[in-house]
């Protein structure tokens, strides 16, 4: 795969998600980073992480998401760009809000707000500025909640060309810490200057906000009809983009309204919508459930398909490297024996030549499954390459490790692979090596000293073992 490709992936994966299909985003992502590691595309691979991260976001999935975007920092940290690193800042906003943790989320959107001021962007300064006064109204800070606001309505100020929705959303948060503070006169003043703007409109959610907000302005003077009017209207816009929880909220203070009005026909209705809205946010949660699971299903087939051979089924090169350096690693803390067994199957070319790929293959297969059948359950078997295998096993010493060797070797013996009429049996030439009592910590150094085994098998005349 090309530079070309990639790209075309890379965007496949972007749009995959802004479509809202989460599943096939994750998929594709997964492919992505597959390809960016080969390749060595640290761009491919960062789209790859965040890409993941907003998806398992999206679908409830936070302890994946923090995987992800922590996955996705170690990168930036070496290869990354400034816009990098504000996406990196709004996801993790993202996370932390979603679990509540607001001194994280405060120090992300800081962060998010340096940023922006060096590259000046002022949308980013804006709408980090609105987000910290978001998460000080949820404290029912609003004094700070209002000094955000007053920097955040700056910033925006700052943005070209002009953006009168940027404005507007900063607006409508300090209108909100305005009531708060049970300043009613300056926040319906504000509440006034959105509305005879007509820039609400063009946008649903910031117009269902902005009627959601009335509500709440007239509830507290206890206006209780045009309180429910506003909260009706808040609801119908809503409705038809359908976030199930800002929903639930709305209707909750319908039906409180209904309650301190005495309505007791309208509270019937409102009872009703909102046991069907429970209902339906219960299937939602479920669908998500049975989403998490399916794509947790689906990346483990993935990634057990990039990991094994596609002919034998068992592990391939990338990770027996990957996978044995860690084992190296530990066992010379620990103290423990790892033996490597390298196999060749002896004369493979003249299976290939005389009775044809398909001949060659069945051998491989045979050989593989016949080491299987031999191996422990903790044992790791790979298929190097053409028919060589190696064996990776935990063995208290390098005798045992021989012994392991040689019951392989009489296991491949034995078996016979037919062809028509023809039949023929299998010999292997093999190597061992340990690790030197955790002197040897890489696989590329463990492997070469069986594999120097392996040669000298050859050369001595091949079907046998050299330690």
């Amino acid at each position: 795969m090309d530079d070309k490709h990639l790209k075309v992936l890379q965007q496949r994966v972007s749009l995959l998600r802004s479509d809202g299909k989460y599943k096939e985003a994750i998929e594709a992502s997964q492919e992505l980073l597959k390809q960016g590691l080969e390749l060595n595309d640290h761009k491919s691979i960062l789209v790859a992480h965040i890409v993941k991260a907003a998806s398992f976001y999206c679908i409830g999935d936070i302890e994946e998401a923090f995987h992800s975007i922590d996955a996705y920092s170690e990168v930036c940290q070496q290869y990354g760009d400034d816009a990098d690193w504000l996406s990196f800042y709004n996801v993790r906003f993202l996370l932390y809000e979603f679990q509540k943790d607001y001194i994280k989320a405060k120090d992300t959107l800081l962060r998010t707000i340096e940023l922006g001021k060096k590259i000046q962007k002022y949308n980013i300064v804006s709408n980090g500025y609105s987000n910290l006064s978001h998460l000080y109204i949820e404290e029912e800070n609003y004094e700070q909640a209002l000094e955000m606001t007053k920097i955040g309505l700056e910033m925006a100020k700052l943005h070209k060309p002009q953006s009168e929705i940027l404005e507007t959303r900063v607006k409508l948060n300090m209108a909100k810490s305005f009531i708060g503070l049970q300043k009613f006169v300056e926040s319906k003043r504000i509440m006034d200057e959105i509305n005879r703007s007509n820039i609400l409109d063009s946008f649903i959610r910031e117009k269902s906000q902005y009627y959601d907000l009335l509500g709440m302005w007239h509830a507290k003077l206890d206006l209780y009809q045009e309180a429910f009017d506003a909260y009706t209207k808040a609801k119908e816009l809503v409705e038809s983009y359908n976030d199930l929880y800002l929903l639930k909220t709305i209707q909750e203070e319908r039906m409180k309204l209904c309650d301190r009005m005495n309505d007791i026909q309208n509270g019937y209705i409102v009872q009703k919508e909102y046991i069907k809205l429970l209902a339906d946010i219960n299937d939602k949660e479920l669908a998500q459930t049975a989403l998490k699971l399916e794509v947790k299903h689906s990346i483990t087939t993935i990634k057990k398909k990039a990991n094994t051979d596609f002919l034998t089924g068992v592990y391939n090169r990338s990770y027996l490297e990957n996978t044995v350096d860690e084992l190296l690693n530990q066992a010379s803390i620990n103290k423990e024996n790892i033996v490597c067994i390298t196999i060749d199957i002896d004369d493979f070319k003249l299976y290939n030549d005389k009775h044809g790929h398909l001949f060659g293959d069945e051998v491989i297969k045979q050989v593989s499954n016949a080491c299987k059948e031999t191996l422990h359950k903790d044992d790791i078997i790979g298929r190097f390459g053409g028919d060589e295998f190696v064996i990776i096993t935990t063995v208290k010493s390098l005798e045992e490790g021989k012994n392991k060797a040689i019951q392989i070797k009489d296991a491949i013996s034995k078996l016979k692979i037919f062809n028509g009429d023809y039949s023929s049996s299998i010999t292997v030439s093999m190597g061992v090596a340990d690790n030197l009592s955790g002197k040897i910590t890489t696989f590329k150094e463990l492997f070469h000293h069986a594999d120097l085994a392996l040669y000298e098998a050859k050369r001595r005349g091949k079907n046998q073992i050299n330690f």
